[in-house]
């Protein structure tokens, strides 16, 4: 193992952050010098608050909130959580995992900025984030069916009067 990735694995970016939240974190990762933490759904507020004021960290700077759809496996969706330190200089990145219909808590009361990025992750999945100030659609019409970045949406879309060269869409209820 190169120096350069031993001391991010000794740096505050693990070790704080494994120490102040021992069980809630369900996995580390670190490569190519970047830390990645897989927690619990609950401590998502708690770390993210955790991560921008402890002196040592400072995330100041939320680059972006993401989702991605991983269909067939359970949790299904994953929200990513891009900080970076601007007086620091560093960089981590915090992932939950999550079921369809489960919440995530939002953290637009650390960073504001989070909460357009949220919006689109709940637009275009349908991950729905608690505590959000306006949890709406921006970029679909209010009264749109579906998410259209989720796996199983199809590439045409669904049939309706906006799209008139979509896909038929199953009648609720009829299983094969």
């Amino acid at each position: 193992m190169s120096a350069a990735v031993m001391n991010v694995e000794d740096s505050v970016l693990v070790k704080k952050v494994k120490e102040a939240f021992r069980d809630q974190i369900l996995d580390t990762v670190v490569f190519r010098g970047e830390v990645t933490h897989l927690v619990e759904t609950a401590a998502v507020r708690n770390l993210c608050n955790f991560l921008r004021i402890d002196p040592d960290l400072r995330m100041n700077y939320i680059v972006d909130v993401v989702g991605a759809d991983y269909f067939g496996e359970n949790p299904r969706f994953e929200v990513v959580y891009h900080l970076y330190s601007i007086q620091k200089k560093h960089r981590i990145r915090v992932k939950v995992r999550v079921n369809e219909g489960e919440t995530v808590p939002s953290v637009t009361s650390i960073w504001p900025g989070a909460n357009w990025p949220e919006r689109e992750a709940y637009d275009m999945f349908g991950i729905v984030f608690d505590g959000h100030p306006n949890m709406k659609r921006i970029y679909m019409a209010e009264d749109w069916e579906g998410y259209p970045l989720r796996k199983d949406y199809p590439l045409r879309g669904y049939k309706d009067r906006y799209n008139p060269n979509g896909v038929e869409k199953e009648p609720e209820g009829i299983t094969d």
